[in-house]
């Protein structure tokens, strides 16, 4: 008998998840936001001739506007230029661009309107997909648009042009700790933010991360995608599916549900998740968001699907019993239950198979949490990899 069938359901993400000392978690800025201000200090240092100390902007919120007041680290003026720096803060944020220099040098030039450029740590795309041109500045549109209508705050760009260069010191380093590389932006890190607003663990800025290194894959006609969840799973999944280019490996965090509802909506065919037992547990219980706050592993279908493994009463009531998925895991090993990952699996591709409308072939496998290699699959999976066991 299948085990009893749960609603699937994708729980949204807090803004703030856990807290410090009693109070919520702070939060920060994007690198968008301080790119505008560092611009705006900038422009009107040209204009006025005048070094900026601080600087107010307007975050690119729709409804009732909001404005924020920014220290200016540095600012200088030379020959027909001016530079100013904001330095990031991310809040509580775990963001490696927390601390970054985000500098403007805003310069006079010859035709009316606005260049806008990359210098120094700020990267260059090279591959479709990302919303910009090829060639472009990794400075994505909401940003770019902050830019300009903080510029216009300060000057009129159509009365006497300017050409602003953004740029990141050291960015190129922090670039090599994101994504940035596989998505194919190159030289530096990119200029983001939709809210211009940094939520402690950038619950949205992984998920944005998601839906673009899926388009990217999909702009390169690529059809077949692999989710994992972190650094380790994904180093299995890379073992096993290496036929696969870079760009088709996605680390999905807890944004699984997201990421193959994106992925059916751009037409592509195939998805894999590999995992370890936690995160199959949830998503086999139909929970789509899988982070620690917004659900729990339902060791009762745990239960069940070791009785139909073939497991008896005593083993589903300690399975049951168990502090977590990797205990369940582990007490199925010790049992030579191996068919109970394989069923946990089938279930998993079943969920995300519904989730995404029925028009993905989905497949999951699960890896050991020591040796990431694979214990368990949902039918079919294994064949279409190159692991031999």
């Amino acid at each position: 008998m299948a085990p009893e069938r749960k609603r699937l359901r994708e729980p949204s993400m807090p803004p703030s998840m856990a807290r410090v000392r009693g109070g919520k978690l702070r939060t920060g800025w994007t690198t968008g936001t301080c790119a505008a201000a560092a611009a705006k200090a900038a422009a009107r240092a040209l204009v006025t001739g005048e070094v900026q100390e601080r600087v107010e902007v307007r975050l690119p919120k729709k409804g009732e506007e909001r404005r924020v007041v920014f220290e200016v680290e540095r600012c200088e003026l030379g020959e027909g230029w001016a530079e100013a720096v904001v330095v990031k803060d991310a809040g509580d944020d775990p963001d490696v661009t927390h601390g970054a220099h985000l500098t403007a040098r805003v310069s006079w030039r010859e035709e009316p309107g606005v260049e806008l450029d990359r210098g120094e740590g700020v990267g260059v795309v090279t591959k479709p997909g990302l919303g910009l041109p090829v060639g472009a500045p990794a400075i994505n549109p909401v940003p770019r648009r902050m830019i300009l209508y903080s510029l216009r705050e300060a000057l009129d760009p159509e009365e006497r042009g300017v050409r602003v260069v953004i740029s990141v010191p050291g960015g190129e380093e922090m670039a090599r700790k994101t994504t940035n590389p596989r998505l194919g932006i190159v030289g530096g890190i990119s200029i983001l933010g939709t809210t211009g607003i940094v939520r402690p663990f950038s619950t949205a800025a992984w998920a944005a991360s998601v839906i673009q290194a899926i388009d990217v894959m999909a702009a390169q006609g690529g059809d077949t995608f692999v989710l994992s969840t972190g650094g380790l799973t994904e180093r299995a999944a890379m073992r096993l599916l290496p036929q696969l280019e870079e760009v088709c490996f996605i680390e999905v965090g807890d944004f699984t549900g997201r990421a193959v509802r994106h992925a059916a909506g751009r037409g592509l065919r195939r998805g894999f998740f590999v995992g370890m037992a936690g995160k199959l547990a949830k998503l086999a219980s139909g929970v789509m968001m899988t982070h620690w706050t917004r659900s729990r592993v339902d060791t009762e279908l745990l239960a069940r699907i070791t009785r139909e493994a073939g497991g008896d009463a005593r083993l589903a009531g300690e399975v049951r019993r168990a502090n977590s998925a990797r205990h369940a895991y582990e007490l199925w090993r010790e049992a030579g239950l191996s068919g109970a990952p394989d069923l946990l699996c089938a279930r998993v591709a079943e969920n995300l198979r519904e989730h995404a409308g029925g028009t993905l072939e989905m497949h999951a496998i699960m890896v050991d949490f020591d040796t990431l290699e694979p214990v368990g699959s949902s039918p079919g999976a294994l064949e279409l990899t190159a692991w031999r066991g």
